[in-house]
């Protein structure tokens, strides 16, 4: 076992290297190393091993645990219309066209039918968001539209996946029963969660980050993500929906950008787990036997999403924008794999539909980032005119151009003080608990979290900040927290606030100019009022 683990490791470490040259995602290299141990460790069979399937779906629940966090009621007010209406119509008609093809023309049988077209509606929302987010494409309009689609796909995998769910589970109770089950088990889930939310989730965090110990907050969302997890699964529910709502639970306390920032090393590890074993599931055999039919079905799929989300969005946007959205959104995504894993393990979808659709899945991600990184260059060739770009919030990223302190205490306060006062942007960070309160009651724009984290400073889009200003009187942490953004921002947007010279020599390894030492400058203010004097 021992050497299936390194084996993989190391194949994942080197295909994910040699991919990320040609921009291609990790999803890639994982599915790739799966089917290498596959054929490598005659593992084909293990995939339906209970534990690792177990273990391979928290990679999904963690997914959805960070997508309840980006959860916004506020944000999809502002984007009810790509949201709700262009959202909601890209899945219903992309599922009913897939449908009618599958099982009036095609003759699949209805169960395969139903899930192939949900499969198929979805987008890689891990692909493009990540790509946009990187190139900054995502304030742009249709960087606005892909994420409203996005948004809406990832909302429906819950009742999705209930759905599949029930339809491999309740084959024998009557669909009255079923509902009534599934009703009032809801019913118990939500107000159990809403109660420990509402009464019991801020005090909780509030005694947790007082211990100011970092591991214990990490094993507190730890926590927090799989007991909501299994207490969904033990109401019939599956892992993922307890996630999400505790992912939106926690949401609304004043932890969630620190909580999203411990989390997503376990996810992304747990989904390289997942991905593995799709790829584990991949046989050249029938690859071989049905490689025309992938081809076709590929450009089929592609062409058919295109279409669709082109005639949506064009409705009320310009031709352009309605192209780059469509061909932003053409490719099926890791959703998609994770519907017909639960719908494989169901008895739902027979072996040859579900390695059709997996390779084809593969594939389409597989093309997404030559199409993302030529979108400008193929749209070119249709249409030249100019889309407008949006300013308005569209992630949690939201500043540009801005400040953000690392460290809000009396000095960093008088810096937001003096920013606020000449309308300039900012976004502080703060990891003592005291400090973090009576910042957010005095109005300071703070958020919660450890500022050596870089998923946390992605949050606050430190990259694209005006200055970073490092006012943090540990000086332990002072080295960690500036090597850690020294390698985000050039250094000449970097401001250090320390207290002596000997700090300075902390950080004189990364050569950053803006190093203000506060007692060099009082005793020189001081020498000059002495001088002046005389």
């Amino acid at each position: 076992m021992l050497t299936v683990i390194v084996t993989s490791l190391f194949l994942a470490l080197t295909i994910n290297i040699l991919l990320k040259k040609i921009n291609l995602p990790t999803i890639i290299g994982y599915i790739f190393t799966g089917t290498i141990i596959a054929y490598g460790f005659n593992l084909h069979d293990a995939v339906n091993n209970h534990t690792l399937k177990e273990i391979a779906e928290f990679g999904v629940v963690f997914l959805m645990f960070t997508i309840g966090l980006e959860f916004s009621l506020a944000h999809l007010k502002k984007m009810k219309n790509e949201v709700f209406v262009a959202g909601t119509l890209q899945i219903l008609i992309t599922a009913v066209i897939v449908f009618s093809i599958s099982y009036f023309l095609l003759d699949i049988e209805k169960n395969v039918s139903f899930v192939l077209s949900l499969a198929i509606a979805l987008s890689s929302t891990a692909i493009v968001l990540k790509t946009f987010n990187e190139t900054g494409e995502i304030n742009r309009r249709y960087g606005q539209r892909s994420l409203g689609i996005l948004i809406m796909q990832d909302i429906s995998v819950i009742p999705i996946l209930l759905t599949i769910g029930f339809m491999s589970s309740a084959s024998n109770s009557s669909v009255t029963d079923v509902l009534g089950e599934m009703v009032l088990h809801a019913a118990m889930l939500l107000a159990l969660m809403v109660i420990i939310g509402k009464y019991l989730l801020e005090p909780f965090f509030k005694a947790i980050t007082k211990t100011n110990s970092d591991e214990l907050f990490v094993g507190t969302i730890l926590f927090l993500a799989i007991g909501a997890s299994l207490l969904a699964h033990e109401l019939g529910f599956s892992y993922s929906l307890g996630a999400f709502i505790a992912g939106m639970l926690i949401a609304e306390t004043r932890y969630k950008h620190q909580a999203e920032a411990d989390l997503v090393p376990f996810r992304d590890l747990l989904l390289g787990i997942f991905f593995v074993t799709v790829g584990m599931q991949l046989k050249f055999d029938i690859i071989s036997s049905y490689i025309h039919i992938i081809l076709a079905l590929l450009v089929s799929v592609m062409i058919l999403k295109f279409v669709i989300i082109y005639a949506i969005i064009r409705i009320n946007e310009n031709k352009r924008v309605s192209m780059k959205t469509a061909l932003s959104l053409v490719q099926v995504g890791e959703f998609s794999l994770a519907l017909l894993e639960l719908a494989r393990t169901g008895g739902l979808v027979p072996a040859p539909y579900g390695q059709i659709m997996i390779v084809t899945i593969v594939l389409s991600m597989i093309i997404t980032p030559i199409i993302l990184k030529n979108l400008t260059f193929i749209t070119d060739k249709f249409n030249k005119e100019e889309e407008p770009s949006v300013s308005q919030d569209l992630t949690s990223s939201i500043l540009t151009n801005h400040t953000v302190i690392l460290g809000l205490g009396e000095f960093g306060r008088n810096i937001a003080d003096d920013l606020s006062a000449s309308s300039e942007k900012y976004i502080a960070i703060e990891n003592n608990i005291e400090s973090f309160y009576k910042s957010i009651n005095s109005g300071y724009n703070v958020v919660f979290g450890n500022a050596t984290n870089k998923d946390l400073l992605r949050t606050v889009n430190l990259k694209e900040a005006k200055y970073v200003i490092v006012a943090i009187d540990n000086p332990k942490k002072l080295y960690q927290v500036c090597d850690t953004i020294q390698q985000i921002v050039p250094i000449e947007k970097i401001i250090v606030k320390i207290h002596t010279k000997k700090e300075s020599d902390i950080i004189d390894e990364f050569n950053i100019a803006n190093v203000f030492i506060e007692n060099r400058i009082t005793s020189k203010k001081i020498t000059e009022l002495i001088i002046n004097e005389e």
